[in-house]
């Protein structure tokens, strides 16, 4: 990571590799940086907010409309001054929100609000990585500017091995430091 603490927005997306952006939050804050995290509804259904509340030292967005912590709302708020956003995992779904521009929940409408340098670690399984849909989304925010990490051959959480695993939470930190000055 740079030398200078960085405002970093972490959003969680919806798969088994949640488990995984838990250990790069509690690395990112071991290492002095401000830590925003946003989780998708499925997201929560893996890892819950509790845990990355605990993590990060912050209440956890999970949704668009929480006019009593968030009274500008919360894709306003939490993407103000901010460094970098991490999306971890970065599912099918939200990549191919984040390429289409689509915007119908927390994460999807930060995408679209932040003015930051991006960094996406996608993790699904090998078919759905493969699929030509999935690339054309992938290209496209490629073209856009957003950097990627991953996805890793390995085993997968559908008994399979293949690319689809989500990069390791050290590897997405190094990638990290290379984006940020």
């Amino acid at each position: 990571m740079s030398q200078t603490p960085a405002t970093v927005l972490l959003a969680v997306g919806g798969g088994i590799a949640a488990y995984k952006t838990a250990v790069l939050c509690s690395r990112l804050v071991q290492l002095g940086h401000e830590v925003r995290v946003v989780m998708t509804p499925s997201a929560q259904r893996f890892v819950g907010p509790p845990t990355f509340a605990a993590l990060s030292g912050r209440s956890v967005g999970i949704d668009s409309f929480e006019p009593e912590q968030y009274p500008t709302g919360a894709h306003i708020e939490l993407a103000k001054a901010l460094d970098l956003m991490i999306v971890a995992p970065a599912t099918a779904n939200l990549i191919g929100k984040f390429a289409n521009g689509i915007a119908d929940d927390l994460i999807s409408t930060l995408y679209l609000q932040c003015d930051c340098q991006m960094l996406l670690a996608p993790a699904m399984s090998e078919l759905m990585w493969s699929k030509p849909s999935v690339q054309r989304n992938v290209q496209q925010l490629r073209a856009d500017g957003c950097q990627l990490i991953g996805p890793e051959e390995g085993w997968l959480s559908c008994r399979s091995r293949g690319a689809g695993r989500m990069s390791e939470p050290e590897d997405i930190l190094e990638k990290a430091r290379d984006i940020l000055p």
